[in-house]
């Protein structure tokens, strides 16, 4: 693998050894483009893009994605918007080509508004960043848009509750792939009971529109289980290769 300064500062945040052949050719721009994780040998005179780099800006219902927001943010169809600031709606662009889906908002995120912020964030970014992505290139969402009381997990009611406004999220974005961060997203999202473990390494499929789907562990949950980060790493290069295969 061909791992830019950057993208070997983001697996060091993340705990995770970075292993280089002794013969292996210095990581570095490539006439002023990094090259990305798995990405080929560049060849003189030809651009090298990072593997998981978005494609070129697709069209978007922009009145209709902000036309859902405002329907979310006057939701009262569970219990859980009795006792939020606010709903958590997006993150990054609905134009992106990757689309991150969590559980549910936090403390923090029923604060300030956005999915993934605080520490969990924090590690998000870090692993986007590792794969050649930023937060600003990519969607992130939750199952439900209400804070759960003590950040417990959603009821399945309350999944239910939010799930057209996830589908029309989907709909909209129309992504090239999903990343489903966690048991909960996953298990709601692919409409099964298979534990996490069983669920990673596998392309599961979104059906309509159709998309990949890859699991991986919740950023909380790598904070809690720090030795979980290897895997969760194989997880996101298993996307990137997923990812490629779309293009």
């Amino acid at each position: 693998m061909n791992l830019s300064a950057r993208q070997k500062e983001c697996l060091a945040l993340m705990d995770i050894d970075v292993w280089v052949r002794r013969n292996a050719p210095p990581p570095g721009p490539v006439n002023g483009v990094e090259t990305g994780v798995g990405a080929p040998a560049p060849t003189p005179g030809k651009l090298t893009m990072p593997v998981a780099a978005a494609s070129p800006a697709k069209a978007i219902d922009e009145p209709a994605w902000h036309t859902l927001r405002a329907e979310i943010a006057a939701c009262t169809k569970c219990a859980l918007h009795k006792g939020r600031t606010q709903t958590v709606f997006s993150s990054g662009t609905p134009a992106a080509d990757w689309l991150l889906i969590g559980e549910a908002p936090g403390q923090e995120e029923d604060r300030q508004g956005e999915p993934f912020v605080g520490r969990a964030g924090k590690l998000l970014n870090s692993m986007l960043a590792a794969m050649g992505l930023g937060r600003e290139s990519v969607c992130i969402i939750n199952i439900v848009k209400c804070r759960p009381p003590g950040n417990r997990d959603p009821k399945p009611e309350e999944a239910l509750a939010c799930e057209p406004y996830l589908k029309r999220q989907i709909e909209l974005v129309r992504p090239k792939i999903i990343l489903a961060l966690g048991r909960v997203a996953a298990q709601n999202l692919l409409k099964v009971d298979t534990p996490i473990g069983r669920m990673r390494g596998q392309c599961h499929e979104y059906p309509d529109p159709r998309a990949p789907v890859v699991v991986t562990y919740h950023p909380a949950y790598l904070l809690r289980k720090p030795t979980e980060k290897r895997k969760s790493w194989e997880d996101l290069k298993f996307a990137m290769r997923v990812f490629r295969e779309q293009a």
